[in-house]
C-alpha cells in the first residue's frame, strides 16, 4: 500500500512526454542558432577563397604577433589564476573570519563590472596622469599600451573563475580528511599533496580550462590598455576587429576561425572534464 502513493506523486510530478520532447526541440533550436550556425558561417567565410588565402592570412607578421601574444598573456595568467584560485579557496572554505563576504563579493567583482570599466581603471592607475604615473616615469617602467597592461587587465578580468569553481567543491567535501592526517602527524605540504589536491584536481583543471578560454578571447579591457599597436600590442580579438574595419573580410574570418578552433579545442577538453569531474564528484560525496 506504501508503493501505490509513492508511484501515483511520482506520476503527478512527471512532465508529459510532449512537453519533454518541447523543451528539448527548443534548447536544440537555440544551440543551432546561437552557436552551431554562427561558427559555421565563420568558417566558411575563413574557407571561401581557398585553403591558401586561409593560410597566408595566418602566415602574415602581425597576425602570428597577435596569437604570440595571446599566448603568452595565456601562458602568464592560467598559473596566476591558478595558485590564487587555490589558496583563496581553501581559505575560504577552511577559515572563517571577518571580512569573509566583503572578500567574497571583491572576488566576484570582475562578473559585475565591464570589462570596459577595468581597462579605464587601469589607466587611471599607470596612465601618463594616473596615480603611479610618476613613479613609472622615474623608472622608465611601461604599463600600458604594453604588454604588463594587457596581462594586468586580462588577470583582472579572469581571476575568479578558479576561485568559484574550487570553492563549493571544497566547501562541501568539508576537512575532515585533513584533520584525520593532521592528528597522525602529516605536514601541511603532504596534506596538500595527498588529500587536497586529489580531491579537487579535476575542478581545478576545469577552472583554468574556463580562465584559458576567457583570456584568450578578452577584447574590452584589453583594447582599453594596448594602444592597438600592430605587431606589438594586438591580440587575437584586436587584430580581427582591425582587419574587419579595413574590409579585408577574407584575412579577418580567417583569424576568427583560428580563434574559434582554440574556442572548440577548450569546449572539447571542457565536455570531458565535466564528466570526469562528475565522477570524481560523485565518489568524493560518497565518502563525506
Amino acid at each position: 500500500m506504501g508503493a501505490a502513493p509513492m508511484a501515483e506523486s511520482h506520476d503527478v510530478l512527471q512532465e508529459p512526454a510532449w512537453v519533454r520532447r518541447t523543451l528539448i526541440a527548443l534548447a536544440a533550436l537555440a544551440m543551432l542558432a546561437l552557436v552551431v550556425l554562427p561558427l559555421t558561417m565563420v568558417l566558411a567565410a575563413a574557407f571561401a577563397k581557398g585553403p591558401g588565402v586561409w593560410l597566408a592570412a595566418l602566415r602574415e607578421p602581425d597576425a602570428l604577433s597577435a596569437l604570440k601574444l595571446t599566448l603568452f598573456t595565456a601562458a602568464i595568467v592560467l598559473p596566476i589564476n591558478a595558485i590564487f584560485g587555490l589558496f583563496a579557496a581553501w581559505a575560504l572554505a577552511r577559515f572563517e573570519f571577518r571580512g569573509k563576504q566583503a572578500l567574497l563579493a571583491l572576488i566576484d567583482l570582475p562578473f559585475a563590472v565591464s570589462p570596459v570599466v577595468a581597462g579605464l581603471c587601469l589607466v587611471l592607475l599607470f596612465g601618463a596622469q594616473g596615480w603611479f604615473a610618476e613613479l613609472l616615469q622615474r623608472h622608465e617602467i611601461k604599463i600600458l599600451f604594453a604588454r604588463p597592461g594587457i596581462v594586468l587587465a586580462t588577470l583582472f578580468i579572469t581571476f575568479p573563475f578558479v576561485v568559484r569553481e574550487l570553492l563549493p567543491l571544497m566547501q562541501q567535501q568539508g576537512a575532515d580528511e585533513e584533520l584525520a592526517a593532521r592528528s597522525l602527524g602529516a605536514g601541511a605540504w603532504t596534506m596538500f599533496r595527498r588529500i587536497t589536491l586529489p580531491n579537487i584536481k579535476w575542478g581545478l583543471l576545469y577552472g583554468v580550462l574556463l580562465c584559458s578560454a576567457r583570456a584568450m578571447g578578452e577584447f574590452g579591457a584589453v583594447s582599453v590598455v594596448s594602444g592597438h599597436i600592430r605587431g606589438l600590442t594586438n591580440t587575437l580579438p584586436l587584430h580581427i576587429e582591425i582587419l574587419y574595419n579595413e574590409f579585408d573580410s577574407t584575412a579577418a574570418f580567417a583569424v576568427a576561425s583560428l580563434l574559434a578552433g582554440l574556442a572548440l579545442v577548450t569546449l572539447v577538453l571542457k565536455f570531458w572534464l565535466e564528466a570526469r569531474h562528475g565522477d570524481a564528484l560523485a565518489q568524493s560525496h560518497k565518502r563525506h
